[in-house]
């Protein structure tokens, strides 16, 4: 403290002041009068010197924070309760704290999912690559017969296509998940996503001989993008074939109120355990029931395109009762 120019220089002036108010007082005073001006003087600076103690006490405090909070070796919380210049400093600071404390948090958290997503990627893209060389090098045998040929060479194009699939949706879902990818935001009606949705899956439903409903408000719309909608319906339908066995039921129905516009697609399959319930939309999650060829891509993809149009989605299973996805699109930001 002792050390601080402004302090020093800050003590000169007072002292001279003091010293010149005296010698004027000597002149019209008494003694008794002076010696009381003296010790308020003296009182005066005495007080004044304590207080700057105890700020630069305070102040050292507050470096000593920032030193430990550089190193993250302390907690961010240095809120007061009282009213001063330095509580106020110490709020802000613990403001800008928390929130690099927090971006920190959410940038090593980020790098965790990419490594996973990587790491994810890599596995999923692993077992279709090491099957194609396989039968490459089968393939390269000039003694195959032409029957296990075609075989070898149909297996390889359906590897193929499996690989462009999921190059494919992870370059959708990588654009959904940045923000790059523009929603449009016009009328659409909610029967009508639903029934562009169901054309790719009407031959696997043909060939488990499934049946689709299409039930509710048929005029009920929405605020939102036909084609992603579409691309996310498609997606908890092809759930719903694949776990929905021979003969199985899949019913969708659609309606509109104040609030939202909902639609609701429903299976009678073997449903889904009560423990993966709350894993189902993450990236890459594959439960027990699922087919040997599942990715776990598609509904992680639907709930991330329904969540950047305003809505939400929720799941709720029985075990060999089946499986209904409720989503709501909201009229207006909640």
């Amino acid at each position: 403290m002792w050390r601080n120019r402004e302090l020093q220089l800050f003590l000169v002036v007072l002292m001279t002041i003091s010293v010149l108010i005296l010698g004027a007082a000597t002149f019209f005073l008494t003694a008794e009068a002076l010696i009381y001006i003296l010790a308020t003087e003296v009182l005066l600076i005495t007080a004044f010197l304590l207080f700057t103690r105890w700020r630069y006490r305070e102040i050292e405090k507050l470096t000593d924070y920032m030193r430990k909070v550089s190193s993250e070796s302390i907690a961010y919380d240095i809120r007061d309760n009282y009213e001063g210049e330095l509580s106020i400093l110490k709020n802000e600071i613990y403001k800008v704290t928390r929130k690099l404390s927090d971006q920190s948090n959410y940038l090593q958290k980020n790098k965790q999912e990419l490594t996973d997503a990587i790491s994810d990627i890599s596995h999923q893209l692993k077992t279709p690559l090491t099957s194609m060389m396989v039968m490459s090098d089968l393939l390269n045998d000039s003694n195959l017969d032409v029957k296990k040929r075609s075989e070898f060479t149909r297996s390889m194009t359906v590897q193929l296509e499996r690989i462009d699939w999921l190059v494919s949706s992870l370059l959708k879902l990588s654009k959904i998940d940045a923000g790059t990818i523009q929603f449009k935001q016009d009328p659409v009606n909610a029967a009508d996503a639903i029934r562009k949705a169901t054309q790719p899956v009407l031959i696997p439903m043909d060939v488990k001989n499934q049946t689709f409903e299409l039930t509710g408000d048929v005029t009920a719309t929405f605020i939102g993008d036909a084609n992603w909608t579409a691309e996310a319906l498609l997606n908890i339908l092809k759930n719903c074939v694949e776990h929905t066995g021979e003969g199985g039921r899949i019913t969708a129905s659609c309606s509109e109120n104040a609030l939202f516009t909902e639609i609701i697609i429903t299976d009678n399959g073997r449903g889904i355990p009560k423990e993966e319930l709350p894993y189902i939309f993450k990236r890459f999650y594959t439960g027990k029931n699922a087919g040997d060829d599942s990715i776990g891509i598609g509904l992680a993809m639907a709930y991330s395109i329904i969540k950047r149009q305003n809505g939400s989605i929720t799941v709720k299973s029985e075990l060999n009762q089946g499986t209904t996805f409720h989503i709501k699109l909201y009229k207006q930001i909640l």
